[in-house]
């Protein structure tokens, strides 16, 4: 039973959720019902029918409309006298500003991607708000709480990078199934239907390209008088069997591996497919080209199935054709989506046949979809959990109860019969670059890399400032904005071009290069280390930032092997298996960290089955699992008093 205290501080409180997914229903229910008055909400997602097995707001009929919008709508049928407010928008519009944050008492994040949650974070610190931050995978999930000047911030601890793998072993020797699932997404369904300027590490080369010809056929385009039909079988030819030929002229690739099978279309697809598939057009050409099925046209319906080869080949001549046929506006702009159920099936299809080829077991389209969009599957009931224990930390926050502040852990098994995992928050890591503004340094080739490298590589990809204000001293060498003039803005753009010790004011060995984002009140400063060589492999980007550490999630590649006919790579580009909305991978600082190590001296006797629990450095649905990590200065850092 609440408090009068507790009861005035909520009825007076406005709240802002960022997020109204699977944690953010449970929440905007909870927040209802706990006695919130003004709450508002921000998501820029339109509802899918993958949302409805718990994102229970949301009915069948909703689906295409915007999620928090319709939230708020669910929760005023049973609630109607309170206020909620939604925003279908993104919250790095520039709308949401750091002023307009300032107006809330605190902030409860369900947000489902790294970019998103360091604006807001950056935003929090900013207006001097409070944030209660969450996430879930599976039955895993934590609450955290990040108040300035108390406690560490979402960024004290570095978050890793999407998992990524050595392009050599994607395009030459996959040796399992998520090998063949991100060359046939990232790789095959882009090349074939992703902006074509993009870069591809697939083999484009024809069968009959010469070295010493001028002009080398892509075979990726499509020929004069070229019918559907033709054209799929000869690019299922060129991937699935004279790729695999050329691969295995390199005979000291396979010495101590399996040797792959060529596989062709002549061997599965005969002209009765032409003819069936000519026969279920007719079924397909009225509806929304979204709901397009290779499945539905080749009256296959269980996609829980495990298909044999033959029928991955058939799953993908139609899927293939039906892109041509009923979706033919989208291609040169599709990117793959995990609810786009003809791009899931051509992927699946695809990933399957090369799995065949390298003897790697087949999986059904479920799994495939599992893999392609980093799914660890939702369980509702852990999203209602976190839920009430974030409104818990929000109360504790409103009422300013810091000595009761508590980060908490949702388990899989009990631990001292517990599943919630209380843990005390850590103040502030003093090297942190975001709330304690501590110098980085960037080792780079002064005299090799340009500006744009340094604003795509490290001021975007790395500290997230998507409107940056770069500064040598007095001088401003880029600018992002809307009030620029033609002459700035040119004069930026040649500057991007531009390598550092070029630049008006030469940024070189020694220099200090401050960064600003001015969205998200955020400056930077970084010292600047000229390097003149750098590893290809260990550091593909050929600049090295410290001062800031991102987790390394490359998969090693043991059995490394030169380049081969099946690839246009080196072997040190990696592909990145991307996460999607449901998933994010997220270890504090890298290393998995057992239980016993979370909280010090509270869980020294915890069972040794717990103390080997190691899944909770996993993330997902709508949100990410952090885990604390153990790091050589894990010691140093200091609980709040």
């Amino acid at each position: 039973m609440a408090s009068q205290n507790q009861l005035s501080s909520i009825k007076g409180a406005k709240v802002l959720m960022v997020g109204a997914g699977g944690i953010g229903c449970e929440l905007l229910k909870t927040l209802a019902l706990s006695g919130f008055q003004d709450i508002h909400i921000i998501d820029m997602d339109t509802i899918e029918v993958s949302n409805l097995n718990r994102q229970f707001l949301f009915r069948k009929s909703h689906v295409g409309q915007s999620k928090a919008k319709v939230a708020r709508d669910a929760v005023l049928k049973f609630r109607p006298h309170i206020s909620i407010t939604p925003y279908h928008a993104n919250v790095k519009d520039p709308d949401f500003n750091v002023d307009f944050f300032k107006q809330f008492n605190v902030v409860l994040n369900g947000l489902d991607n790294l970019d998103a949650r360091r604006h807001v974070n950056r935003l929090c610190l900013a207006a001097e708000v409070p944030l209660v931050e969450s996430g879930t995978t599976g039955f895993l999930g934590q609450v955290t709480v990040h108040v300035k000047g108390r406690t560490e911030c979402y960024e004290c601890q570095p978050k890793p990078a999407p998992k990524t793998y050595p392009v050599c072993t994607i395009t030459s020797t996959p040796s399992k199934f998520v090998h063949c699932i991100v060359w046939a997404k990232d790789l095959l369904f882009t090349k074939l239907f992703g902006d074509k300027n993009q870069e591809n590490d697939l083999n484009v080369r024809s069968t009959d390209a010469t070295s010493s010809s001028e002009h080398v056929e892509d075979v990726f385009e499509r020929r004069k008088d070229e019918d559907i039909e033709q054209y799929g079988r000869r690019i299922y030819d060129h991937v699935f069997g004279y790729n695999i030929e050329e691969a295995l002229s390199n005979e000291e690739t396979w010495k101590n591996r399996n040797r792959p099978k060529p596989i062709y279309s002549r061997d599965f697809l005969h002209d009765e497919i032409a003819q069936q598939n000519g026969n279920v057009d007719k079924d397909c050409a009225a509806g929304d080209p979204s709901s397009v099925s290779a499945m539905a046209s080749l009256g296959m319906k269980n996609p829980q199935d495990i298909w044999c080869l033959k029928e991955n080949s058939r799953i993908f001549m139609e899927a293939f054709k039906l892109f041509f046929m009923k979706r033919e506006k989208e291609i040169g702009n599709l990117t793959f989506d995990k609810d786009d159920q003809l791009a899931v099936e051509f992927v699946t299809a695809a990933a399957n046949i090369r799995a065949t080829s390298f003897g790697i077991p087949l999986h059904s389209l479920f799994e495939a979809k599992g893999i392609a969009g980093n799914i660890v599957h939702a369980v509702a009931t852990t999203n209602a959990i976190i839920a009430g224990l974030i409104v818990i930390e929000a109360i504790k926050v409103l009422q300013n109860d810091t000595n009761n502040y508590r980060m908490t852990y949702c388990l899989e098994h009990p631990t001292r019969k517990m599943l919630l995992m209380p843990v005390e928050p850590f103040e502030a890591n003093k090297s942190c670059y975001v709330c304690s503004e501590s110098p980085l340094t960037l080792e780079i080739n002064t005299h090799r890399a340009k500006l744009r490298d340094f604003v795509e590589k490290i001021v975007k990809a790395k500290l997230g400032m998507y409107f940056p204000l770069i500064m040598y001293g007095a001088a401003l060498l880029y600018e992002v904005g809307d009030d620029l003039d033609e002459a700035m803005v040119a004069n930026y753009a040649a500057n991007l071009e531009k390598v550092l010790s070029e630049l008006p004011s030469p940024v070189t060995s020694g220099t200090t290069v401050t960064v600003e984002d001015l969205k998200q009140e955020l400056t930077c400063n970084i010292n600047i280390k000229h390097r003149e060589e750098f590893d290809e492999e260990k550091e593909p980007d050929g600049m090295l930032l410290s001062g800031w550490t991102q987790a390394s999630s490359v998969e090693k590649d043991d059995n490394k092997s030169n380049g081969n006919g099946g690839s246009t790579s080196n072997a040190s580009q990696a592909v990145p298996v991307e996460a999607e909305d449901n998933v994010e991978m997220d270890v504090l600082s890298g290393k998995k960290r057992r239980l016993s190590e979370i909280s010090g001296q509270d869980l020294l006797s915890v069972t040794d089955e717990t103390k080997n629990h190691e899944k909770l450095e996993v993330v997902d649905d709508d949100d990410d699992l952090v885990m604390l990590d153990d790091d050589p200065g894990l010691n140093k850092r200091k609980r709040i008093q």
